[in-house]
């Protein structure tokens, strides 16, 4: 099993990069050995804007060479891991930027002309592990559940990735939100986890 983590947090002293260590601890004590890279966005200095002009198309971003190495990324992996914080009610800006050229049409999904595209990247399957200051009932009942939905439902199955798993987190700025239980919650996960 190939696993890609996309760690997104500008501070490598942040719950979310603590998150980080986990999941690479985890998968390298794991039996099955998966093989792993990461790509932190924010250390890559990953240009997460759009740029579409007379010279630079959309309908070519699937064939941009600044981009070819993250889609050999993405191609290689079974399994994407996503790492970051909820800011607003959701993913942080370089996230979706890096989303929003990634899964690029031709690339990560093909249009059919129906309601829903073909999704190129059926087959792999995805975790996402989020951190928030609110409760974590908060996205629920106050947004509508909007940041599962938009990462599940817009992002993730609309390219074909239909397995996603999520731990979200909450109270994470409290000194009562047992941080420990939950870092080794995902440290457990991903050193038993088989396929």
């Amino acid at each position: 099993m190939n696993i890609l983590v996309v760690y997104t947090h500008p501070n490598h002293r942040s719950l979310s990069y603590a998150f980080l260590q986990k999941v690479i601890q985890g998968i390298s004590e794991n039996a099955h050995a998966p093989n792993m890279q990461v790509l932190d966005l924010y250390e890559e200095g990953f240009d997460p804007i759009l740029v579409f002009n007379e010279t630079k198309r959309r309908r070519d971003m699937h064939a941009d060479p600044k981009l070819a190495k993250y889609r050999e990324q993405i191609l290689w992996a079974d399994k994407l891991i996503f790492i970051y914080p909820i800011w607003w009610g959701r993913p942080p800006a370089m996230l979706l930027g890096y989303i929003d050229q990634m899964f690029a049409s031709n690339f990560a999904y093909r249009d059919t002309g129906g309601m829903l595209p073909e999704g190129l990247l059926k087959g792999k399957s995805a975790v996402c592990i989020s951190a928030m200051k609110g409760p974590t009932f908060y996205p629920l009942f106050w947004l509508g559940n909007a940041h599962k939905m938009l990462m599940r439902k817009a992002l993730l199955q609309y390219v074909g990735i239909r397995k996603v798993k999520f731990f979200e987190f909450g109270n994470m700025e409290s000194p009562k939100g047992n941080h420990e239980k939950k870092l080794n919650k995902v440290f457990q996960y991903f050193k038993m986890l088989a396929s």
